[in-house]
């Protein structure tokens, strides 16, 4: 089924929404997601791929229909290294009247590349990759190389409206509206703008690859537009089980979300995990400060605010803690992690949009208010699971929607050795191994 564009208006707007309190009211200055694009350039060059924009290469034909042209703005630098040789094309994809874009990176293996054994790899599968919360499309800088290399598939990857380089329209939370209603919106305002993207491009079907809250969103696509999605890849999702009865208690005084530790000795499922609860680190009760924190926290959260807002409030000291996060990424390189901190710190100081758009989906604690456990019961296409098998999100939640859908549709659940939540960054050749493998399965 697809939706009617003209049953009900754009679930976004025009124009922005706020900024942090520094920069509201002036105290450094405000960017646009027009601005210099040499920081997702510096990063996309650490992944060997030759980044070109379309409209001014020359080894690149000119893009149809009008509404895939490059903008003005469009970075014209191109970021290679010398042994870069997969051409990807950077893309504003019009999804509106307005001037709303989706920000896309493209690689048309049929157009630009040859098989491995010589010939044309006429592309006849597309596999739209669709990032996590608080990162970008940058944040496959490790996937795109390999994954190019299967021969048939394009490879799109997107910024969510309102995140990354897309455009930032005007996010209008219905938090004084019931449960159901501020969660429908939210999702209304990514499904529909992912599709209004399928449309543009003229993509017929495609492998939808979300990871974390890209995941949800993938998830809910899928079963909105069965017809579109040859096979749904959900990259450690968030949203799935239902929360624990006294979560929200938990968290009021003072306890996380457990971490599911263990070290698989393959990437197939396990049910071997060690609960936080069940740790000598739990039996200490939180002290003031952390029940204060978690508290504070909670409320935050309810009222839609969001980490982005901290980094953008803060100016240049927001850097800092982007550092500070992506520091603790050991297994990248000195250069990759300085191009990662800076690629992500340029897309969190952006005006605030859609990020606000969590908090009406996401308990806290990143619980789903509409968990999708037993929502997928309705999935029509092939699933698959890959979590890492240090991973904060739980894999059992995976596990159970395979066993409410068993028979009915392909499942595969995997987990990934030597990785955490990003197990894509983490551990890329097992990730892209698994991945290149789903990929083939549909030649």
């Amino acid at each position: 089924m697809t939706s009617n564009p003209e049953a009900a208006p754009p679930a976004w707007g025009s124009g922005g929404s706020g900024s942090g309190l520094a920069s509201l009211f002036g105290l450094w200055p405000r960017a646009s997601s027009k601005d210099d694009h040499g920081l997702e350039l510096a990063l996309l060059a650490e992944s060997g791929l030759k980044v070109v924009s379309p409209g001014r290469s020359s080894d690149m034909a000119q893009l149809e229909p009008p509404h895939m042209q490059p903008r003005q703005s469009a970075p014209t630098t191109l970021a290679t290294k010398p042994d870069a040789d997969v051409v990807a094309e950077l893309l504003d994809v019009d999804i509106d009247s307005a001037g709303n874009y989706i920000h896309t990176l493209a690689i048309r293996n049929g157009r630009q590349q040859t098989s491995p054994s010589g010939g044309s790899a006429s592309a006849q599968h597309n596999l739209v990759m669709t990032h996590g919360y608080f990162t970008g499309l940058g944040f496959f800088f490790r996937n795109y190389h390999e994954l190019s290399q299967v021969p048939g598939w394009n490879i799109y990857s997107i910024d969510w409206l309102g995140m990354g380089r897309s455009s930032r329209p005007k996010y209008q939370s219905r938090r004084g509206e019931s449960e159901d209603a501020r969660v429908a919106h939210a999702e209304r305002f990514f499904v529909e703008s992912l599709e209004e993207w399928r449309k543009r491009l003229g993509i017929e079907r495609m492998t939808l690859c979300g990871h974390s809250f890209g995941g949800y969103m993938s998830a809910l696509y899928a079963l909105k537009h069965p017809d579109r999605v040859e096979k749904l890849v959900l990259i450690s999702p968030i949203g799935i089980p239902e929360a624990p009865p006294d979560f929200d208690e938990k968290l009021r005084q003072g306890y996380g979300p457990a971490r599911r530790r263990s070290t698989p000795t393959d990437t197939q499922a396990t049910p071997d995990y060690e609960r936080a609860e069940d740790s000598k680190d739990a039996a200490a009760p939180p002290s003031r400060s952390r029940i204060m924190w978690f508290r504070l926290a909670m409320g935050l959260w309810e009222r839609n605010f969001a980490p982005q807002w901290i980094v953008r409030s803060a100016g240049p000291f927001g850097r800092r803690l982007i550092d500070w996060y992506v520091n603790r990424f050991e297994w990248l390189s000195e250069s990759q992690r300085t191009a990662l901190a800076a690629y992500a710190h340029q897309i969190s100081v952006l005006p605030g949009s859609s990020e606000s758009a969590l908090g009406d989906i996401l308990k806290p604690g990143a619980f789903a208010r509409r968990p999708l456990v037993q929502r997928l019961d309705a999935i029509a296409v092939p699933t698959v699971f890959m979590y890492g098998a240090n991973d904060w999100v739980d894999f059992t939640g995976g596990q159970q929607v395979i066993r409410r859908i068993a028979g009915r549709v392909p499942t595969r659940l995997f987990r990934i050795p030597d990785a955490g939540h990003n197990l894509h960054l983490e551990n890329p050749a097992d990730f892209n191994r698994i991945l290149a493998s789903e990929m083939r399965a549909l030649e």
